[in-house]
């Protein structure tokens, strides 16, 4: 059989997957996408749910860049919540409970319409190197495919095994076998790799449930978008609901802790810290008497159900008795019972920022192969990963994300720079420059980084330009209007706010932290009338980047501060044995993580301030 030569191949269709091959076609590589199921191209693993905190930031960013799991979001939205209103704009989160299959179907409808990207379904079991550099897959038929950069993203696939109980299944996902022969070739080609370990709660019949008996959690009033596309607004919403274990549940539980693979050793992966599994949970927190379970449908038109806080590997018979102690759940059916999922990865400091392997040029590795966890980690690196691969294939530069320009390149300089040894989780409080991350403004921050690539952004660009214009009004309106005391004084004395004795800019008014801009257009007509024409979602960014100017600007200088680092470079070459003055740690450590620039040195592990003091003396700084 004869195959094209491709520019990339990327092996996997996850959320990695799936970015990795759309960032490639977009910036014009002919793309095969491999899997080993075509029908389950997109597919939600796990929870049925996109976003969250930190997590909504990253999907905002990929849709900025041109990525494509915000407009699948949009579209397969079943509700919307914005996650931490109660806390700063920096803070704030946007999640959406998405219909599962729909998120599948319409991920590879995308991708089929697409004509720089081909499919291929079956296993790839090797790849092709030459002179240090791959150069294709080698698939389980024998099939050679030939390609000028190839991106795995293989998630929990790579020798993945499957644990319910005492019972062990090869298998990377439930009905799904496992991928073998690339970590081996990898490793004997001088690559570290190491085991890790994710779970996923009991699948449940919805009609088995007694809903009188939880607590109904609805979808906010105001729904929001994650693409900033002309993408359907969601109409109507589902209800998630709550529900919370016992201790007679936890008792239950306790019961099967002698047949639990993660108590006797089974497991030798570690597990995500921020998402036990129930066992876990009790075990650990043992003095708490009950847990908080999610309710969450996976679709429109399916009674299944997935329980969000139960995980499990436990047998399934305990798993099962357990469910039917929670109030509600005393008739409940399971579709499936919770299982524990182990698998290779390869520890990230192998890579350099730009998600290129340094053993393998133009290998590129994104998503849980690289040791995270989650859909939205995955898509971003597959984004970051699929543009590096084209760029690599053109010899062009890598294109990098500072902390300082988004949560995506706060996730890849963690990962290259101090590695992880359990499943990386974004958070909001990994960022040093969060308020300047914020989820509102991921459009201004990255889509004119993505035109300057040449990714297809020409819509999000207009709409970003009147976005930037609607601020700018806001502004000059604010910035020239003032407000008579006998305007504003009745409302400012409704909310506690002190009355004005005489005329005050708006601006300042604004200032004020119990204001909000559309309670003060109430009582002031000129502003009521710029704000009716503007869209809500535009005034409320203006709104953040007015009221947060101050602490906006201080970050701003922090970040130029750290950027005169980042303009220091180191060879590639560079010989760190030869400054005595480095500690020995350092040295190690340099010398395995081969930093770029200065600023990249000041964050790895081991590397302290006055080893970097020795490196700017030693660079004429």
């Amino acid at each position: 059989m004869i195959f094209h030569k491709y520019d990339v191949i990327v092996v996997g269709a996850g959320h990695a997957g799936c970015e990795a091959a759309v960032a490639a076609a977009n910036l014009g590589s002919k793309v095969l996408l491999t899997t080993m199921n075509m029908e389950t191209i997109g597919k939600m693993s796990c929870n049925p749910a996109m976003g969250g905190v930190a997590k909504g930031q990253i999907v905002r960013e990929v849709d900025a860049l041109g990525g494509y799991s915000g407009i699948v979001t949009d579209y397969t939205m079943l509700q919307f919540r914005m996650l931490n209103l109660s806390k700063g704009p920096a803070m704030w989160s946007p999640r959406a409970q998405c219909d599962r299959m729909l998120f599948a179907e319409k991920w590879r409808l995308m991708l089929e319409a697409h004509p720089n990207i081909d499919f291929w379904q079956e296993m790839i079991n090797g790849l092709i190197i030459e002179n240090g550099q791959v150069c294709g897959v080698r698939t389980s038929l024998g099939i050679e495919i030939k390609s000028k950069a190839v991106v795995l993203t293989n998630g929990t696939f790579l020798n993945g095994i499957i644990h319910i109980g005492e019972k062990q299944i090869g298998g990377g996902r439930a009905g799904e076998s496992a991928a073998k022969g690339i970590t081996e070739q990898l490793v004997g080609l001088g690559f570290e790799s190491a085991r890790m370990k994710t779970g996923t709660p009991p699948r449940l019949d919805g009609r088995s449930i007694r809903w009188e008996a939880l607590e109904v959690q609805e979808g906010d009033e105001k729904v929001a978008k994650f693409s900033y596309t002309d993408t359907p607004k969601l109409q109507k919403q589902l209800p998630c609901h709550i529900a919370y274990t016992s201790q007679k549940v936890h008792d239950m539980l306790k019961t099967g802790f002698d047949r639990s693979p993660m108590f006797n050793g089974r497991i030798q992966g570690l597990g995500p810290r921020y998402c036990p599994s129930i066992e876990d949970k009790i075990n650990r927190f043992a003095d708490k008497v009950q847990h908080q379970l999610f309710v969450e449908p996976e679709g429109w038109n399916t009674c299944e159900i997935y329980l969000n806080g139960f995980s499990s590997s436990l047998p399934e018979d305990v798993q099962y008795k357990a469910l039917q102690l929670i109030e509600g759940f005393e008739n409940v059916k399971m579709f499936r019972p919770g299982y524990a999922i182990e698998y290779d990865f390869f520890p990230p400091t192998q890579l350099n920022l730009n998600l290129e392997t340094r053993l393998v040029k133009n290998l590129f590795f994104a998503g849980q192969i690289n040791g995270t966890t989650g859909y939205e980690e995955a898509a971003c690196q597959g984004l970051m990963a699929g543009i590096n691969a084209h760029k690599a294939t053109q010899d062009e530069e890598p294109f990098i994300l500072k902390r300082s320009d988004a949560y995506i390149g706060v996730l890849i300089d963690d990962l290259i720079n101090k590695g992880t040894n359990e499943p990386y989780r974004m958070f909001t409080s990994r960022a040093e420059y969060r308020i300047l991350l914020r989820q509102d403004n991921a459009d201004a921050r990255l889509t004119p980084l993505a035109e300057k690539l040449g990714m297809n952004v020409s819509e999000r660009m207009e709409k970003l330009k009147y976005k930037i214009q609607a601020e700018q009004d806001i502004r000059q309106l604010l910035n020239s209007t003032q407000a008579e005391p006998e305007m504003v004084n009745d409302f400012l004395q409704s909310i506690d706010s002190a009355p004005i004795s005489q005329k005050t800019k708006l601006h300042k008014l604004l200032t004020r932290p119990n204001l909000d801009i559309f309670s003060l257009a109430k009582c002031v007509p000129a502003l009521h009338n710029l704000l009716d024409t503007l869209p809500a979602d535009y005034i409320e960014a203006a709104e953040i980047s007015i009221k947060y100017e101050g602490y906006i600007d201080k970050e701003q200088e922090q970040v130029a501060k750290m950027n005169r680092l980042e303009d220091v470079k180191i060879s590639p070459n560079f010989d760190f044995h030869k400054l005595q003055s480095l500690s020995a740690e350092a040295r190690e450590k340099l010398t395995k993580t081969r930093p770029l620039t200065v600023g990249q040195a000041s964050r790895i592990s081991g590397v302290s301030p006055s080893d970097i003091s020795v490196l700017l003396v030693y660079m004429g700084r």
